[in-house]
């Protein structure tokens, strides 16, 4: 299991996760605007997607009302820092 904070930017014109906001958080992207929990269940979609798990290995444990959030991903540890590693590397894309 890996546990990592995330920095959401919600109403997106496309998903993507990549980049860092400040020193340790990832940047996920969605399109989905922040009503009603669809913005948290896009940001699930896309990490589960980006580190090539299943939907219910990712839980949002805290921030759910917050662009900051901190979630888990279940799997296995070491491939798992790997993938966040090379996602934190990425250019952060601005106007997503």
């Amino acid at each position: 299991m890996l546990r990592f904070v995330i920095r959401v930017r919600p109403g997106a014109s496309r998903t993507a996760v990549g980049g860092r906001f400040g020193d340790e958080a990832l940047v996920v992207a969605v399109g989905a605007r922040a009503v009603d929990g669809a913005a948290n269940r896009a940001v699930v979609d896309a990490l589960a997607d980006a580190f090539g798990v299943r939907r219910a290995a990712v839980e949002i444990v805290s921030g759910a009302s917050s662009r900051t959030k901190t979630v888990t991903i279940d799997g296995d540890s070491a491939e798992l820092a790997r993938r966040l590693a090379q996602l934190r590397d990425l250019p952060a894309r601005r106007g997503q």
